[in-house]
């Protein structure tokens, strides 16, 4: 951009351009305000300041969805997550772990286990809101890329906003299950054979 005489301007905004910047953002945070006061994002309570990890040998669930959503703190921050939703689960061999840093005691670790006799974990109506998953995963009458409003192969309440993108299956089967999330909610969890220890330093499920 130059000035009446030729130079170089600067220092300038372009208000046309930052207002079809802004526009569309402005819209997304309405957007995402709007759902979080009528509850349709994924956690219904304020998730706190740490994440948690959760590993499993093995995971089968019927009714499978999964979608994006955010999770929102204490403070009103919004965290994006990715849903994962299934009817029914049983889980083999479940690990969870936390840990949390004290002023002069340092790292606190609190770990809990279950499933890890012939009796697995089982779980109803289960929703995870994780930020990172792996693992070696099996679908059945799988459909990538459906309107998130429209799920209906998960639990009754399991379906994200308009126009997002999402996937379900009738069936889900997952190996070497490792995930990290802000929230689990559960109709009814099962924790066969449920152990939990506190330990100093850090000792996470992986």
């Amino acid at each position: 951009m130059q000035d009446a005489h030729g130079r170089p301007g600067t220092g300038r905004t372009s208000w046309r351009k930052f207002a079809v910047l802004a526009v569309p953002a402005l819209a997304g945070t309405a957007a995402l305000g709007i759902a979080l006061a009528n509850g349709a994002l994924a956690a219904s309570f304020a998730v706190s300041g740490q994440q948690f990890k959760v590993s499993a040998d093995s995971l089968k669930g019927d009714g499978f969805a999964q979608y994006g959503s955010v999770d929102a703190n204490a403070r009103g921050d919004l965290l994006p997550v990715a849903v994962t939703a299934i009817k029914t689960a049983q889980l083999h061999h479940l690990c969870q772990s936390v840990v949390t840093h004290l002023p002069v005691i340092g790292d606190i670790s609190l770990n809990l286990s279950a499933g890890t006799g012939s009796t697995p974990v089982e779980a109803s109506n289960l929703f995870v809101d994780a930020t990172q998953l792996s693992g070696n995963a099996s679908f059945h009458a799988i459909e990538i890329g459906r309107d998130a409003s429209t799920l209906d192969k998960g639990p009754d309440s399991a379906q994200g906003m308009q126009d997002l993108f999402a996937q379900q299956a009738d069936d889900v089967s997952i190996t070497q299950l490792r995930q990290t999330a802000w929230a689990t909610n559960a109709g009814t969890f099962k924790l066969t054979g449920l152990h939990m220890k506190i330990s100093k330093g850090t000792k996470e499920c992986f």
